[in-house]
């Protein structure tokens, strides 16, 4: 393995789509968290450093911090917004609170004459989020950006290798961001573009062989692309000792039962258990309002599902589940950051199930290239190109108490907002869409008569990673093909409404 990029997690959500940004400069990377200490990091032989951003502040008591020594281990150095902040702070200069706090994209100047912005155009937008910046430079840097209310928006010691700055490159917005990334691997570290999807397959399946050894495996199968990825994986280094298991919470998109049983069964060498367990579910969350609380008695109840079909199996070895990295710091798991939400598949190895160990082969991949290595793995298109599909399901895309009546209000209007994206050929060129139940009522007209009836929401979105998004610009005579069959076809829905929020502030999944 080449030596890596190595990204200090200061609990920034995002702290991994930095370690993305590297990869797909073909360079690989690997996170610590920022209580890695000098002898680990010098473990691993870095060709670089990169100090992520933070929910914190540098000038807070309890603000995470590294050790200076860091700063001097003869690497290139990269601090991103707090990781700016630490080194400029670290190193004798100052951070203060921003006179005006700048969120979201802002016009930034670049000095092209410095290192870290050769041969960049000098004017971009870039995808700022902060409260606090350096207002003193430390003895030995320079300025190299500027906006119209941050002064000191990027800084470089380029005799000490050592670069800072305020915006977040790693983000979509961020014009020109992936050429400072590129920049600072491929030229400043002077990494060489070797690292492929081919190559983590290989290392991932020899990796599953390692922990599995002889041992049985148990997958819970979501009928989703990252289960279908991990279903693939460990099929290659185990075989037959997998056993997949597929529970039918109730809350699946329309005929996505019978279709995960239909391609498990086709493509995969393995055991597979299909169960009806809506009844558990509904009874589980009669009442419940709260998306929280929603997420965690349905992770609760996964968990005792599985752990009841595992007596039925009898005794396995280990567990498997398909946890992406974006489910990981939502759910606050990453040293330092905040819950956004829960995700009923992360939190570790739940002591009651039993197994000796867990296994994530997905746990550092985003969604692209989860999809990307089921190519590699040579599944079929109608896996890894399907819509993401959240574990909960259309739990958290019905909003209040859940009734089957409701759940089947958002599973139908769902499958026409997907049957006329497809025809309209929007499938791909959008990167998630699906129909929400706000449980809103609202006054209508149907024929002579007036309704008092339910309000669907359409969400659409166009991402690369999912950390951040857009919405999509559908085409309106697409809206009010869709509008007008939902209303038509949907017993019980008199209105649609478009969501046209960006994430951030709105997450993607309204629960």
């Amino acid at each position: 393995m080449d030596q890596p990029v190595v990204i200090l997690d200061f609990g920034s959500q995002y702290t991994q789509l930095i370690a993305r940004r590297i990869r797909q400069a073909h360079v690989f990377s690997q996170v610590l968290p920022y209580t890695a200490g000098l002898a680990q990091i010098r473990a691993l032989c870095p060709a670089g450093l990169i100090l992520s951003g933070s929910p914190s502040a540098v000038t807070y008591a309890d603000a995470p911090s590294c050790d200076p020594a860091l700063f001097s281990l003869g690497v290139p150095v990269l601090g991103v917004c707090y990781g700016m902040q630490l080194m400029a702070q670290s190193l004798g200069g100052s951070v203060g609170k921003a006179r005006v706090r700048e969120y979201g994209l802002r016009a930034v100047t670049l000095d092209v004459s410095g290192e870290l912005f050769s041969g960049l155009r000098p004017q971009c937008d870039t995808w700022m989020s902060h409260a606090y910046q350096v207002d003193r430079l430390p003895p030995g840097f320079v300025g190299t950006a500027h906006t119209e209310t941050c002064p000191l928006a990027a800084m470089e010691a380029p005799g000490r290798r050592l670069y800072g700055v305020q915006f977040h490159p790693e983000t979509s917005h961020s014009q020109q961001g992936m050429d400072v990334i590129r920049r600072f691997v491929r030229d400043i570290c002077g990494c060489a573009p070797s690292w492929r999807m081919e190559g983590f397959a290989e290392q991932a399946v020899a990796d599953i062989k390692k922990a599995v050894g002889g041992g049985t495996v148990l997958l819970g199968l979501s009928g989703g692309v990252d289960s279908a990825v991990v279903a693939a994986l460990i099929s290659k280094a185990v075989g037959e000792r997998l056993n997949c298991v597929f529970v039918d919470h109730g809350f699946m998109r329309k005929d996505e039962p019978e279709l995960v049983r239909e391609v498990f069964t086709r493509h995969f060498p393995v055991h597979l258990s299909a169960l009806d367990a809506s009844d558990r579910f509904y009874e589980k969350l009669r009442g419940v309002t709260d998306p929280e609380q929603k997420r965690k008695i349905i992770g609760a109840e996964f968990i005792a599902v599985f752990r009841d079909e595992a007596q039925k199996l009898g005794a396995l070895d280990h567990f498997a589940q398909g946890t992406i990295y974006p489910d990981v710091i939502e759910s606050g798991a990453a040293p330092g950051s905040t819950v956004i939400k829960s995700h009923h598949n992360v939190g570790g190895l739940p002591r009651e199930l039993g197994f000796t160990s867990l296994i994530e082969p997905l746990r550092f991949l985003f969604k692209d290239e989860v999809r990307e290595l089921g190519e590699v793995l040579g599944l079929p298109e109608e896996m890894t190109r399907r819509q993401p599909f959240p574990g909960p399901g259309l739990a958290i895309r019905t909003l209040g108490e859940l009734t089957r009546e409701k759940v089947d209000l958002t599973r139908h209007s769902d499958a026409i907002l997907l049957e006329e994206f497809r025809k309209a050929g929007l499938d791909g060129q959008i990167s998630q869409y699906f129909t929400v139940n706000t449980d809103l009522r609202s006054v209508g007209v149907m024929g002579d008569e007036r309704s008092y009836d339910t309000a669907i929401a359409i969400r659409a979105i166009t991402t690369d990673d999912f950390m951040t998004a857009d919405w999509a610009r559908v085409p309106y005579d697409t809206l009010a093909l869709v509008s007008r069959r939902i209303v038509n076809e949907v017993s019980g829905v008199n209105r649609v409404l478009l969501d046209i929020t960006t994430k951030p502030p709105a997450s993607i999944e309204w629960e």
